[in-house]
């Protein structure tokens, strides 16, 4: 059981026998196979286990990875003990706050979180691993087109029992990945969005960073700027922008933004409605629709507005 390898591996790391009191407190973090558990014990301050199953194969980077970008010097929790035989790790606990918890501030009170979220981007926009480092595939057309076909089975079969025949075949959507996947030089986290951001002395943290993988640094900016959980409005949108501006001193071109964040919207959908009907979480339900809206948003006036009508319209 996964939270018997928690315990044991715990137990093994504080070195205290089975008559000292340890509690694993369930934390409930997305669908990525892991068990997630704070734990807590008198002998020492609180600590996350993470136990992994082989269901997703970056689950298996966690370690590596996190060991790499916190040499890196981005801000990622300590590895604090790991035993990968058993697909168990015991992390820093950064608290319980991430930007999604922060979603009924001001904005303007947020702002300088996406400052620093953004500054953890233009940091691993740089960070070199080491030549024989091993990495997720990266985005490459293969893998854009894995996404599409994610959101025409979950989202247009599956959650709304239509057929995908012609999206499948249209060729906007095969050159929108050849496009995309021309480059793919540049470390990406691939899953930046407000609650794998968490926040602790004032500083954003990346956390559920396993799927790490060379790719466009816009993927990652579209993810966080149209992510449907924090639903921003166009001005909002904007001021996140020229935020980015500030730091990396230019906007990502406008059409090749909108793509990655069209991209990013069809695999998040795809992930929701997988999520709704196979794992019965409706908590996923009402983000299926912002994501739709902000989907037709990006893709009004593009080759992808028509073919996407239909769905557009029926997730309304």
């Amino acid at each position: 059981m996964p939270t018997e390898a928690i315990l044991s591996t715990a137990r093994q790391f504080l070195g205290v026998d089975p008559t000292v009191p340890i509690t694993l407190e369930p934390i409930k973090r997305g669908a990525s196979g892991r068990t997630i558990v704070r734990v807590k014990s008198p002998v020492r301050e609180t600590f996350i286990g993470i136990h992994w199953t082989e269901e997703r194969e970056d689950n298996e980077q966690f370690i590596p990875v996190g060991n790499f970008l916190r040499q890196a010097k981005l801000r990622v929790p300590e590895i604090i003990h790991e035993r990968a035989r058993y697909r168990v790790a015991l992390v820093e606990d950064l608290g319980d706050v991430d930007l999604l918890s922060l979603k009924d501030q001001p904005f303007a009170e947020r702002l300088p979180l996406y400052r620093s979220a953004f500054e953890q981007v233009d940091k691993l926009f740089y960070a070199k691993p080491p030549k024989d480092f091993h990495l997720m595939p990266p985005f490459d057309a293969e893998l854009y087109r894995w996404e599409q076909g994610y959101f025409f089975e979950y989202l247009v079969e599956d959650f709304l029992e239509m057929d995908a025949s012609a999206l499948r075949r249209n060729p906007v959507f095969t050159e929108m990945a050849g496009k995309l996947g021309t480059v793919a030089r540049h470390l990406v986290h691939r899953d930046f969005q407000s609650q794998n951001l968490m926040v602790k002395d004032g500083k954003v943290w990346l956390i559920d960073f396993q799927g790490l993988r060379r790719g466009r640094q816009e993927y990652d900016l579209a993810s966080l700027i149209f992510d449907p959980y924090m639903d921003h409005s166009a001005d909002e949108r904007e001021a996140l922008l020229e935020l980015w501006e500030d730091i990396a001193d230019e906007r990502p071109e406008p059409t090749l933004f909108h793509q990655c964040a069209a991209q990013r919207l069809m695999q998040a959908l795809g992930a929701y409605a997988n999520i709704l009907k196979n794992r019965g979480d409706e908590w996923y339900r009402p983000h299926i629709a912002t994501a739709g809206l902000l989907l037709g948003e990006v893709t009004a006036g593009t080759p992808l507005e028509t073919p996407l009508a239909p769905v557009l319209s029926a997730l309304r």
